[in-house]
């Protein structure tokens, strides 16, 4: 290749990155990015995987979530939870493993939490009630706005804690317990 065909070709190629764009920026950022939280809670760890969707001034509940309908709390993949050990979720036996999150939120009533075993699938649909390990009513809170949701653990006191899940001024508490208890020899 001649020193005239090289300059050519690498301006030819600086040209066409410079119009389109290279391939990142030419798909913009995700809106919803993903977000982990892991929290000790006496020997057991709890890791959540999930992703971030912001309200961006939308109405939330009741209309950008609709009411009495199975939700997924995040965008994307499917929130996902894992626990090494078996835990209590509002004082229902939970094995350990990985699980996606799921809700049903209602406008005068309790909120079903549901946990399923189809821990690596999309946040559309559900997976169905057949894959379900264990569904806990629990009482949503009002609180301060967050823009983006959030899963955080507010409180964690020796084997007990709170995982809340926050979005708008909603937040869903599940209070967990993870008792320890020796394996047998």
């Amino acid at each position: 290749m001649t020193t005239t065909s090289f300059y050519g070709y690498a301006a030819s190629a600086f040209l066409a990155v410079a119009v389109t764009g290279s391939p990142a920026r030419s798909q913009g950022y995700p809106f919803s990015q993903r977000g982990t939280v892991t929290q000790m809670v006496a020997f057991t760890e709890i890791a959540v995987s999930y992703g971030r969707p912001v309200a961006r001034g939308r109405a939330l509940f009741g209309a950008l979530v609709p009411w009495d309908s199975v939700w997924h709390p995040g965008a994307d993949s499917a929130t996902r939870v894992t626990f090494s050990r078996d835990v209590l979720l509002e004082g229902k036996a939970l094995r350990r493993g990985e699980y996606s999150l799921w809700l049903i939120p209602r406008e005068h009533a309790q909120w079903t939490v549901i946990v399923s075993r189809a821990a690596h699938v999309f946040h559309k649909p559900y997976p169905g009630s057949n894959f379900d390990v264990l569904r806990i009513d629990v009482t949503p809170e009002q609180v301060s706005n967050m823009e983006s949701f959030a899963i955080y653990f507010p409180m964690v006191l020796r084997d007990a804690a709170v995982m809340r899940l926050h979005w708008g001024t909603t937040a869903v508490p599940i209070h967990i317990e993870a008792p320890f208890r020796p394996r047998p020899s």
